[in-house]
């Protein structure tokens, strides 16, 4: 059974930094697409950051520059690192996996293990 096991959110003012870390287990964890989402009460919920099986990165534009998507397959943990925290940044944080399609591409669809989240507050 897959689990995935979210920690590291808190409250921060704006400029701070936080890194959030995602436990896994159940699964071939360097074979799967994984990813960072954060949703706002009423909102969608938003991908900000990818990495896939061989290490390759992607950052929606709200996240681009200030956070950094990174793992670690021999201890099965994902990573977000967040800088220069913004107000707008204020979420739930929620970690996922799943397996990429046959060419190897993580669309949002691929997505079917998540975490329970953790939550980010960004004071201003």
């Amino acid at each position: 059974q897959v689990q995935l096991v979210e920690s590291g959110g808190g409250s921060v003012q704006t400029g701070g930094s936080l890194r959030l870390s995602c436990a896994g287990s159940g699964y071939t964890y360097s074979s799967y697409c994984m990813a960072w989402f954060r949703q706002v009460s009423g909102k969608e919920r938003e991908k900000i950051a990818t990495i896939k099986p061989g290490g390759d990165t992607y950052y929606g534009d709200s996240v681009k520059g200030r956070f950094t998507i990174s793992k670690d397959n021999a201890k099965g943990m994902l990573y977000l690192q967040m800088n220069s925290l913004k107000p707008e940044d204020t979420a739930m944080y929620y970690c996922a996996a799943g397996p990429p399609r046959t060419n190897g591409i993580c669309f949002t669809s691929v997505y079917v293990h998540w975490g329970q989240g953790t939550q980010v507050a960004v004071s201003s």
